[in-house]
């Protein structure tokens, strides 16, 4: 019988330290700013930080800004900063209409604290990298670590090390009973490392304390070497992690999971579970309804130009594949003089015949895809994800392209990182449509809320410039 056990997540210092310096950013902003333009700090000015601190930190949760540690770049998390803060003053500017608070605050007031509260969170973080890597430099909190296995497993994860200073881990090298011909010299190269002896070394310099901690990257197929690679190390203080060979599997959002205490490691999944689901969801309906609003009026000029150019129905609506592979009727300005949806169905080339003079310009632009907001606001596409092709071109592709109906583990989107990066318009050649898919696939892989920002934006300028539509 298997042993019941669960795995736990380490948890860094920073985790603690970040959230209370966020809060002190936030609240000796709003201090300073009050001082400034009233003269002091009333009770009305404590509530109110307050209350921005506890609604940043849940912001934070879902924009990920928490999770980041020390890890990444700068400017990345100085980005994701700037969103979370928009995102807590829009649910901040709620409760204040809500509440009718605002009468407490003038405009100079909210302005000057709207601008001051990003800079002083990002001044905060950086003055803790400042500390935490400067420990590091000497010494203080590095462990010495050293990896069983130099094979492409092995310099990965000697890379991933090398690409992360914050993890606090001192390199000394590689320990593997194959002889060096056996490894792969452009693999060496790369991770920069060096072979410091065979395994029962390994054991005997755990042993003189030289190291802290050691990573198995044996691969899982040689259970007997690991088994008595690990019974020789529980004779020692060593700390023993195995890092698992899953790489060699296309992995899509891989995440942990405890199965009744037994540990479970997702090869094909959902990256949008429980809060996150529930914040792309809020952002889809608020972001849609905004679109709606301001393009209310242009979209009734296209629906009227539409009818007014040539016979037939204002909108068009295409049978498409989504979440989970399920049908849905995905809405369209129709473009085409014909409205194609059976089993058969002709993409649009270059001068095609059905498109109609207005189509072309709709096509071009994209606009022909904005009724796709009514499809964001009814749960059957968000703004951002995998483009939905026609039903028959799913069915095309699945048997032709290795993984396509992965593509639907998320709700298909209105653009997505594949037409960010070029991939748009006709697909004539199968290696056109494995780029596609490559490009959806890595969208899934590395899912975030500033990911679906950053190519809301990029869609505003490719939309308008790039020539492969038509």
């Amino acid at each position: 019988m298997l042993n019941r056990f669960t795995i736990t997540q380490p948890r860094r210092l920073c985790e603690f330290v970040q959230p209370f310096l966020d809060a002190c950013a936030i609240l000796t902003s709003m201090a300073i700013v009050r001082w400034v333009v009233n003269g002091q700090i009333d009770d009305a000015s404590l509530a109110l930080g307050l209350v921005a601190v506890v609604v940043f930190q849940l912001v934070s949760q879902l924009t990920g800004l928490q999770h980041r540690g020390q890890g990444g770049s700068p400017n990345e998390e100085i980005a994701t900063i700037a969103t979370t803060w928009m995102l807590a003053l829009m649910v901040l500017a709620v409760i204040e209409f809500a509440t009718r608070s605002g009468a407490y605050f003038s405009r100079a007031n909210v302005l000057g604290w709207a601008l001051m509260v990003p800079a002083m969170i990002g001044l905060g973080r950086m003055c803790l990298r400042i500390v935490l890597f400067g420990m590091l430099r000497r010494g203080i909190g590095m462990r010495r670590v050293a990896i069983a296995g130099m094979n492409p497993l092995g310099h990965q994860t000697a890379r991933n090390i090398a690409e992360e200073p914050a993890l606090g881990l001192n390199l000394v090298g590689f320990f593997d009973d194959r002889t060096d011909d056996r490894d792969t010299t452009s693999e060496t190269q790369l991770s920069n490392s060096v072979r410091c002896g065979d395994l029962r070394d390994l054991v005997s310099e755990s042993r003189s304390g030289k190291i802290d901690t050691v990573l198995i990257a044996i691969p899982m197929r040689a259970e007997a070497r690991i088994r008595k690679l690990l019974d020789e190390l529980s004779d020692t203080t060593v700390s023993v992690y195995i890092v698992p060979d899953f790489f060699v599997f296309e992995l899509l959002h891989a995440r942990w999971i405890n199965v009744g205490g037994l540990p479970a490691v997702s090869v094909f999944e959902n990256p949008l579970f429980g809060v996150d689901g529930v914040a792309k969801r809020i952002a889809d309906i608020l972001l849609a309804t905004s679109a709606l609003v301001l393009l209310g009026f242009p979209m009734l000029v296209i629906a009227f130009l539409v009818k007014l150019t040539s016979p037939g129905p204002v909108f068009f609506r295409q049978r498409r594949y989504g979440l989970d592979g399920r049908e849905i009727r995905v809405w369209k300005f129709r473009s085409m003089r014909t409205c194609d949806d059976g089993a058969v169905v002709k993409q649009a080339t270059k001068g095609d015949s059905r498109i109609t003079p207005l189509g072309a310009i709709l096509r071009k632009t994209s606009l022909d895809e904005l009724p796709q907001l009514f499809n964001v606001l009814d749960g059957s596409m968000s703004l951002v994800g995998p483009r939905p092709h026609a039903s028959a071109h799913n069915e095309q592709y699945r048997s032709q392209i290795r993984g396509y109906m992965l593509r639907h583990k998320v709700k298909p989107g209105i653009t997505g990182l594949a037409q960010v990066n070029g991939c748009r318009g006709e697909t004539e050649t199968i290696d056109k449509m494995e780029a596609r898919v490559r490009w959806d696939h890595q969208y899934i892989r590395s899912w975030s809320m500033w990911l679906d920002i950053k190519i809301l934006f990029r869609t505003l300028a490719v939309a308008w410039r790039q020539p492969e539509a038509h």
